[in-house]
């Protein structure tokens, strides 16, 4: 997608976000919104785009570690209870209480009884849910094979995105045909008309995002509020305040500077 249509068309979208997240705060709602899908899929870039200007305290991103010892011994749902919204808040789940019927399943870190009494759980759990007054919205996002190796060997040699590639991650390349089993064994059992998939197409990933952005915003019923109006009042004359002096400061060395003495050497 071409880049300036794309940056245009995202801050627009952005700024929608916003007044959403001002009705969501207004209205007291409850918004928890679930990334999934392929490793490399695009799901954190997309989550990055939709939280860059919202107010980190009332859009909160959730991305669970592995569980604890203590945490194998509940009921799998527990752990993820504590991090729904309270009123006036958004969730985002990098990843959540599907990871049963994803990587635990193929990767065999679940039992086969745990992950048939999960299918049989998530549905209920999800409408008790939305029966309280959560907005649950699920998205998938959806990856060619060829494109996620390109997105893996991309990641291999990039020291800034060298962390988002793991061994389980790696595995998932040999372990494509169990995925996408597992994916669709778990599409018929939790896609629910109170809480359905939506697939995100994501090969063109500027084009997802600006897809999936726009239709959350689309799902969220919210209306346009101004934000309460601010006041700034002159700033008064100074009295009888002297600032120290800067010496006795422990100051940042001027890095910055150094930088232009170098780029004026260079010209």
């Amino acid at each position: 997608m071409n880049k300036t249509v794309y940056e245009v068309e995202l801050r627009r979208l952005q700024a929608e976000l916003v007044t959403m997240q001002q009705w969501v705060k207004a209205s007291g709602a409850r918004v928890v919104v679930i990334f999934e899908g392929r490793d490399a899929a695009g799901k954190g870039s997309a989550i990055k785009r939709v939280t860059e200007y919202l107010n980190p305290r009332m859009a909160r991103i959730v991305a669970l570690p592995m569980p604890t010892e203590r945490q194998r011994g509940q009921w799998y749902f527990q752990r993820y209870i504590e991090h729904l919204p309270t009123k006036g808040e958004i969730v985002l789940m990098d990843r959540s209480w599907y990871n049963r019927a994803g990587v635990e399943r193929v990767m065999g870190y679940c039992t086969a009884d745990e992950y048939r009494r999960f299918l049989h759980q998530a549905p209920l759990f999800e409408r008790m849910l939305v029966e309280d007054g959560i907005l649950v919205v699920k998205y998938w996002f959806s990856v060619s094979d060829h494109e996620q190796e390109r997105r893996f060997r991309s990641r291999l040699n990039d020291p800034m995105r060298r962390w988002k590639l793991s061994e389980t991650d790696v595995l998932s390349i040999t372990k494509w045909a169990d995925y996408s089993k597992a994916k669709d064994e778990m599409f018929v059992h939790t896609d629910i008309a109170e809480a359905p998939w939506w697939v995100v197409e994501s090969e063109d990933k500027r084009a997802s995002r600006l897809n999936m952005i726009s239709h959350l915003l689309s799902l969220v019923p919210y209306e346009h509020t101004d934000p309460p109006k601010v006041h700034i009042p002159p700033r008064p004359p100074s009295s009888d305040y002297e600032r120290p002096p800067r010496e006795l400061n422990h100051s940042v060395p001027d890095h910055a500077a150094t930088l232009k003495k170098k780029t004026k050497k260079s010209r």
